[in-house]
């Protein structure tokens, strides 16, 4: 076998196994709906600041990308829909789109995507017939730029675009679209690259006539009565988002493109509204945010494909006052304009805050029973999402190897993420609440300004581990490294 035909088998492993390797991440959409939008090098600052490693812009705003530039930050850039016919029609003007918009910036900024349009089948219809011509025009510009394996190119779709999206199962594209929408499954395909979905759970509690329960939309927990079950396949939704997503991975597969992968490009909910908007709160907001975080890096997919990350885009980075409709529409914003968030949340697996700090740490109490301790440390690494890291043999806050100590960490790491959306200090008894910062040394609390959580690489995404139990995740890699390795050795030798 020639060793070109080898390259290109690991190349395809190894972009197939990538999603599941690296985890899900969370970007921000950024706007420009904005009376006074901050300059470029502001903005930048404020992505920096908080950690945020990818975003989407709705178009390819020159001054932002070269903002952007020796970041790092992932990028996806927007052809908007006033260009959609004018690229559809021509390959020239395709070409120079990219070559102005994309070539001319990258390697200096990290341009990873193009969205080609935005909810074009369900806000101007009329335009169907030129998406994916505009897709494959950007797409061939790409190829001549040397980019494809870089930039992937696809073009968002609202939930619309599904007219049965519950329950998941059976779910399918309207079929008034189903001629352009296997032409965009058969691109998606065909390029390696994936479907972008705006998923927004809010409209679907506002407009569901009290059908689903507001917890659900929150990723609350929900009451044994009040179970969102799938009657075909009996996957429990502990979330709409998670139905939404699902329901677009069985529109797909309903085509046969079991392939394809989904992205979700925007979601989020409006911390403000008028009169008649009472869901759409500070406090619904709040907990809509954090919960869809730490839904996303937990690193699962839904039901229906529980190993595929939900990489998820957040609408969005500021309010956009100049946009039309109820005040709801001008009100999703993160951030106020000067870098202030809207409410406390945190973007980084490391559990950096956006916002506010709680002002006091959760410490496991001197004596409290051994057992409880150990069971709340348990839940604390798994279900309560902390990050334990820094408690592993060998971690800085390893030491005093013992379960208050460990404890300690991990019920700290939990309360102060989740403490501005419920989260209590409390642990069957076994915790309480200090004003002193208990870090000790190298190891820094969560909290603290010398925090441990937030230095090097944080394997969070991945699942927490206590270091009483052990978890799949501790061996993630060991395990998924040998599936690749075995795999393409098993290649060469064909």
């Amino acid at each position: 076998m020639m060793p070109e035909k080898w390259l290109q088998r690991v190349l395809v492993l190894l972009i197939g196994f990538l999603p599941c390797i690296l985890g899900a991440f969370i970007g921000i959409d950024i706007g420009t709906h904005l009376s006074k939008l901050p300059p470029a090098s502001e903005v930048v600052a404020i992505l920096k600041a908080n950690e945020i490693t990818h975003v989407r812009l709705f178009d390819a705003d020159s001054h932002m990308l070269n903002a952007l530039a020796n970041t790092s930050i992932e990028v996806m850039v927007g052809v908007t829909n006033e260009e959609l016919l004018g690229i559809g029609q021509s390959p020239s003007v395709a070409a120079a789109w990219v070559n102005k918009n994309v070539a001319a910036h990258v390697p200096n900024t990290n341009i990873t995507a193009i969205a080609v349009g935005s909810e074009v089948l369900t806000t101007i219809p009329h335009a169907a017939p030129i998406l994916v011509p505009a897709m494959n025009n950007i797409h061939k510009a790409i190829v001549a730029s040397n980019l494809n394996f870089k930039v992937k190119v696809s073009t968002p779709h609202s939930m619309d675009i599904i007219s049965r999206p519950f329950p998941p199962s059976t779910a399918i594209f309207n079929s008034s679209w189903n001629s352009t929408m296997y032409q965009v499954l058969q691109f998606l395909k065909n390029t390696n690259s994936y479907f972008m979905l705006n998923a927004y759970p809010y409209y679907g509690f506002t407009k569901g006539d009290g059908i689903f329960p507001l917890e659900y939309t929150l990723f609350q927990p929900l009451s044994s009565v009040k179970q969102i079950v799938d009657p075909n396949t009996l996957y429990h939704y502990d979330s709409m988002f998670d139905a939404m997503v699902d329901a677009a991975y069985y529109s797909i597969d309903a085509f046969n493109f079991s392939e394809v992968s989904v992205v979700v490009t925007e979601t989020g909910w409006p911390w403000n509204g008028g009169a008649n908007e009472k869901d759409a709160t500070v406090k619904n907001a709040q907990t809509y945010t954090n919960n869809l975080i730490r839904r996303v890096m937990n690193n699962s997919g839904p039901p229906s494909q529980p190993t595929m990350p939900i990489n998820t885009y957040i609408y969005e980075l500021f309010n956009e006052d100049e946009h039309r409709g109820p005040i709801s529409e001008k009100n999703w914003g993160l951030f106020f304009t000067n870098g202030s968030s809207v409410y406390p949340f945190s973007l980084s697996a490391s559990g950096q805050m956006a916002g506010n700090s709680t002002g006091s740490f959760c410490i496991a109490k001197s004596g409290a029973d051994e057992d409880k301790l150990r069971k709340g440390l348990n839940w604390a690494c798994g279900e309560g999402h902390a990050n334990c890291t820094a408690i592993q043999e060998g971690q800085p806050c390893f030491y005093p190897d013992t379960i208050e100590n460990h404890a300690s960490y991990a019920y700290n790491d939990y309360y102060q993420k989740m403490h501005s959306v419920g989260g209590t200090c409390d642990f069957d008894g076994t915790a309480t609440t200090s004003t002193a910062d208990p870090s000790y040394g190298s190891c820094g609390f969560t909290g603290s300004a010398n925090s441990t959580a937030g230095r090097g690489f944080s394997p969070t995404a991945y699942g927490p581990v206590s270091p009483f139990t052990g978890s799949r995740s501790s061996m993630l890699y060991p395990e998924i490294g040998g599936v690749i390795v075995g795999i393409i050795l098993h290649w060469f030798w064909l």
